[in-house]
């Protein structure tokens, strides 16, 4: 990290930004072709879950690479200054890769839908119509590194 003095370190802060964090953006490659979307996301016990519709450009590629990077990013805030060079930001944020894999199992498929439901609503169980089981990808990423840095 160039700028050792912004890395955060601790890692009760990094699952805190990345708890706080509302958008995460995970980045894909495929024949030598960069891809990213920005996602809905929980996060666990270092792992990073995804869920998705069952087709599409990002499972499409993951089936040939599943090797991801992602960045979430809070408090950004701009600051100003009388010269266009001095102009910064404000900001918390993490970045790291690792390995995806697709969770088949329908009890596993709950558990980490509660795990992502738990971030965007604070409830830690609810129903799922079979249906939607069954239609519903899920995608698990160990993550094998990761970093934060902050300015603020």
């Amino acid at each position: 990290m160039r700028r050792s003095d912004r890395e955060i370190t601790d890692p009760e802060e990094i699952s805190e930004i990345l708890e706080k964090a509302q958008v995460c953006r995970v980045a894909l490659a495929c024949n030598n072709e960069p891809y990213i979307v920005p996602m809905n996301f929980g996060f666990k016990d270092k792992h990073l879950y995804l869920h998705s519709a069952p087709e599409g450009r990002k499972i499409s590629i993951l089936h040939r690479n599943n090797r991801v990077c992602f960045e979430v990013d809070i408090e950004t805030e701009l600051i100003k200054s009388d010269k266009p060079c001095n102009w910064g930001m404000e900001y918390r944020s993490v970045i790291g890769s690792g390995a995806a894999v697709f969770i088949e199992d329908t009890s596993e498929k709950k558990r980490i839908l509660n795990i992502i439901m738990k971030k965007y609503s604070h409830e830690k169980h609810h129903e799922y119509d079979e249906n939607i089981l069954k239609n519903v990808t899920i995608i698990k990423v160990h993550i094998e590194e990761i970093k934060a840095k902050g300015r603020i």
